[in-house]
């Protein structure tokens, strides 16, 4: 399944860095990394350390958005990845939620991999775009709520 061998790849910690640095330079020096991927879920984490704080000694809400969107768009990549025929994917809407100043490592979880892949499917099916919403909870090390993202991809078939 194609699913797996791109996740195989982010899995790579060697591979995950390059593409990093190589796509997300801003990702790949505020330390974002993936923790944890499936089909189905995927955790990613953001350090609060020089390079991602804010002048409130906590971590800039953009890092905390880089690493809720990339637990929801390397699973929808997951499911995109190598289809005949190519699916395109972008993000339509960004609504964040913040509860508590982000001190440390913040875990960010999606748990909408099932989600994304009818999605895809369906819009492969049907020809037509089609847009789904996903949620990551951003997590501290204590197991309190710190932020909550909605991200909406949109999914389009290319001719």
């Amino acid at each position: 399944m194609p699913a797996n061998k791109f996740i195989q790849r982010l899995n790579n910690p060697v591979l995950f860095r390059l593409f990093l640095l190589w796509k997300l330079p801003a990702a790949f020096f505020s330390g974002v990394r993936i923790r944890e991927i499936d089909e189905k879920h995927c955790v990613v984490t953001v350090p609060y350390k020089w390079f991602s704080q804010n002048p409130f000694r906590s971590t800039y809400f953009a890092c905390l958005a880089m690493a809720a969107e990339m637990s929801t768009g390397s699973l929808a990549m997951a499911h995109v990845s190598n289809r005949k025929p190519a699916v395109s994917m972008l993000v339509v809407k960004f609504e964040a939620a913040y509860f508590k100043k982000a001190t440390g490592r913040t875990r960010f979880e999606c748990r909408d991999g099932d989600l994304l892949l009818s999605v895809v499917e369906k819009a492969i099916a049907t020809g037509e775009p089609q847009t789904c919403v996903t949620t990551s909870a951003g997590i501290n090390a204590q197991g309190e709520k710190v932020a909550e993202c909605l991200i909406t991809w949109s999914f389009r078939a290319k001719a």
